[in-house]
């Protein structure tokens, strides 16, 4: 396996523990107590009983059957229980993807910038890959065409997240519709990382995940970002092609085997809340991106961006004289978190002057407020250069 360091790990070095966080991902952060006030409201006393009185035994390989029934509820009618792979996280359901599909003689393509787990699987799994570049000028759209270019005889995996990050956007459904056509013409799988499905901003601009339209598509989820459990640790990988499973399955066994069981009904309390739990981080959501569009307003001078559509995440482009990296580090200084290019490609040059925001949480309100401060105190030496 070739090492990369993990591209956020100098981001945790120099913004750890930061009173202003505009670097998060996730939605509102939830609380055990709240789940279980919800399973209570909802009379669902012998999950809450199970929860309190578990025993801490293994749970089975691909996750027991109440959370694959839970799960499979959020997909079309071909993916039931058997159909849905639990993990203990997201993470590690990418890396098992790709080395379940992939070898040293193997093609893949990828994009960037982007999660660097989509980027680098399959990587850690010793497939070649070609990077294909999105750019803001296209709202970041993939572009079908240059995927078909892109494909080699040995081409197995083409692998993405929908909707975008760190840009926040949502793939046009005709854009979807020509690499899932394109992919099979070519036998090809396609992976999507669909962390952030279910938070788009407006409801139709929702895509079908890739499991339902696509016999050889996987789509990838966690619990952390929708629903802000991220301290539950729950993935799963939802896919038609039952075969496929069970190497999965195989591969999963020499990782991490199962998640445990007080995750495994935390999620389930998640999953069953769905409808009050992702209203309400909707609605934080579309509300602190309201604060966002009037700091872009008052600060267009210094500051652009695709809007987002989705999730809780845009990608800022700064128009000012200093790289991402520089700006990062000097927000720092003044407590501010934000999340710079190189936490989002190996190729930094392109993107130089691009960072990510994040606005899931209830206490961002405060942390635009301290960085249009920052602004202010620092715009007459930016003036000059812009």
């Amino acid at each position: 396996m070739i090492y990369k360091e993990p591209w956020s790990k100098k981001h945790k070095r120099v913004t750890g523990g930061l009173p202003y966080n505009l670097s998060n991902s996730f939605s509102e952060p939830l609380s055990n107590e709240q789940l279980i006030n919800y399973s209570l409201a909802r009379g669902d006393d012998d999950l809450v009983d199970e929860y309190y009185k578990h025993s801490l035994s293994y749970t089975p390989n691909g996750g027991s059957l109440d959370l694959r029934e839970e799960v499979a509820r959020f997909y079309g009618p071909q993916i039931e229980a058997d159909n849905i792979l639990i993990f203990a996280g997201g993470q590690v359901a990418l890396q098992t993807a790709a080395c379940a599909i992939l070898d040293s003689d193997s093609h893949s393509i990828v994009f960037t910038p982007g999660y660097q787990s989509v980027q680098q699987a399959p990587i850690h799994a010793l497939s070649k890959i070609t990077k294909i570049q999105l750019h803001a000028k296209n709202q970041w759209q993939i572009n079908p065409t240059e995927v078909e270019s892109a494909i080699k005889e040995n081409t197995r995996y083409i692998v993405f997240n929908e909707p975008y990050n760190p840009a926040g956007t949502v793939m046009k459904s005709d854009i979807q519709r020509k690499l899932v056509s394109i992919a099979r013409k070519h036998n090809i799988t396609i992976l999507c990382d669909e962390a952030y499905r279910l938070l788009e901003h407006n409801k139709k601009d929702q895509l079908m995940a890739m499991a339902d339209i696509y016999e050889n598509g996987i789509s990838a989820c966690t619990i952390s970002k929708p629903w802000g459990g991220c301290g539950i640790t729950i993935g799963w990988l939802a896919l038609q092609d039952l075969k496929l499973k069970q190497k999965l399955v195989d591969v999963q066994y020499f990782g991490t085997a199962c998640a445990s069981r007080a995750s495994e009904i935390q999620a389930i309390m998640t999953l069953r809340a769905s409808d009050i739990i992702l209203k309400k981080n909707l609605y934080i959501i579309q509300e602190n991106l309201q604060l966002l569009d009037q700091f872009m307003d008052q600060y267009s001078d210094f500051f652009e961006w695709v809007r987002p559509t989705a999730s809780a995440v845009g990608f800022v482009r700064f128009k000012g004289p200093l790289s991402s990296d520089e700006l990062g580090e000097l927000l720092a200084e003044d407590g501010i978190s934000v999340k710079p290019t190189y936490a989002f490609t190996d190729d930094a040059n392109e993107y130089n002057d691009y960072f990510r925001i994040g606005f899931g949480e209830k206490v961002m309100p405060t942390s635009i407020q301290a960085l249009a401060r920052f602004v202010e105190k620092n715009k007459s030496n930016w003036c000059s250069n812009v």
